[in-house]
């Protein structure tokens, strides 16, 4: 990650308090990054960090996963994903009504005509991830955790690795190399597969975390050690309509000189105070993770049609994914995991699943899933950095950077202007 040498830092910098809400992996950086800076940070949370998405993702470093989720080709597959029991969609009916409006522009994104142009926007965030993570886990002294790596993605049927190519055709334009494989090698590669995978795509230069959650943790002790404030806190509202923002927590009110927001699918609960309607949704996704799993696992494998990920991780085998629209209140739904425990029996025919545990973490997502990195459309003092959907781990380092630059009022590294939050209307 960038750093900023000692001589580069400005001494207003040291009489800049910053406020940074949300401490997982997209909090974390942008507040270590802009301590580096020289700036006196504190960064709050309701729950020690690294805990929510940053701690139960599938570990993915996704440098080619750009395509936006309101596709034309995902939003002609979801119909029968809702249908099917095992299916990696589901919606809880009683929260349908809620969600409407945002279906409504979800599928109005799809179809519009700046679809490649928002993939792009999302793979500037990406690309350099793999290396990004390798400098900062050989600062944090656990060079261990980040593996460079390739992937497959396995399908069963032909029909589905066919409708898989068009994804794989939009990555291969912005050089990527993708081979398609057949069952013979993917088999060598994969023995412990089940045998009814057929075909495969095989995706090179990515990589993953062996545990995210460790990995964000050794990166918070650099921005203890340079002098960043961590306090727990749970954030109830933040005023902007002065130009020192405020922060009010459950134990007192707090002021700074910029406040950035990165508390990833809870930010338009914590922005609900200043007015501003923020429509952001929550994707929930499940993981299920199998700690003496019993079979070989040599790199991360995601089912194509099932869309689920298998990562070997130092903890074991974690198999993440599933899309569940029900907002952030409704608790965890048994059957959810009971798919995602099937799913992977199914993947993995002899993996042991004894010992096993499962968890349920909320995805930020925007309509058009692109994220918001940008100033506040009502107060320039206020960042906002959340709405990375499935790529938080992915976007996080790029992300931050570019709070820094926005913050430092310099010439972001990235147009950033894809990512204004004022591209909705209204806001």
């Amino acid at each position: 990650m960038t750093q900023v040498a000692p001589s580069d830092k400005s001494d207003d910098n040291k009489n800049s308090s910053i406020i940074v809400v949300g401490a997982g992996i997209v909090g974390v950086l942008s507040a270590l990054q802009l301590q580096r800076e020289g700036y006196q940070v504190t960064l709050i949370d309701r729950e020690p960090p690294g805990n929510g998405c940053s701690f139960g993702n599938a570990g993915i470093l996704a440098r080619s996963s750009f395509i936006p989720l309101s596709s034309p080709s995902t939003l002609l597959q979801a119909p029968s994903w809702l249908l099917k029991p095992n299916g990696p969609l589901c919606v809880r009916w009683s929260y349908l009504p809620k969600i409407i409006p945002w279906l409504f522009s979800y599928i109005k994104a799809g179809f519009k005509k700046d679809l490649v142009e928002r993939g792009e926007a999302v793979h500037r965030l990406t690309d350099e991830s793999v290396s990004l993570y390798m400098a900062l886990a050989k600062e944090a002294d656990c060079e261990s955790l980040v593996a460079p790596s390739d992937y497959l993605q396995v399908y069963r049927s032909k029909e589905g690795f066919e409708k898989g190519q068009g994804d794989m055709n939009a990555r291969r334009r912005l050089g990527f190399a993708i081979r398609d494989i057949d069952e013979q090698e993917l088999h060598q590669l994969e023995p412990s597969l089940s045998k009814d995978y057929k075909y495969a795509h095989h995706l090179v230069d990515h990589g993953f975390v062996k545990d995210p959650q460790a990995l964000l943790l050794a990166i918070f002790e650099i921005f203890k050690k340079l002098g960043g404030q961590f306090v727990e806190e749970n954030v109830l509202s933040v005023e902007t309509a002065q130009s020192k923002p405020v922060v009010t927590t459950n134990i007192q009110r707090r002021d700074c000189d910029k406040l950035i927001i990165a508390a990833g699918a809870f930010s338009a609960r914590v922005l609900k105070s200043t007015g501003i309607k923020i429509p952001l949704e929550t994707e929930r996704g499940y993981h299920f993770s199998c700690p003496q799993p019993g079979v070989d696992v040599s790199r991360p494998i995601m089912d194509g049609e099932l869309k689920f990920f298998v990562t070997p991780m130092n903890n074991g085998h974690r198999f993440a994914g599933l899309v569940e629209l029900a907002g952030l209140d409704l608790p965890l739904q048994e059957q959810r995991v009971k798919v995602l425990a099937s799913s992977a029996k199914s993947m993995l025919p002899n993996v042991n699943t004894a010992n096993s545990t499962s968890w349920l973490g909320f995805r930020p997502t925007f309509s058009d899933s692109l994220p918001a990195i940008c100033k506040a459309p009502d107060n320039e003092h206020v960042v906002y950095a959340f709405g990375h959907q499935h790529l938080g781990l992915t976007c996080a380092p790029m992300t931050a950077l570019l709070v820094a630059d926005i913050v430092a009022q310099r010439q972001p590294r990235l147009d950033i202007e894809p990512y204004d939050i004022k591209r909705f209307k209204g806001i």
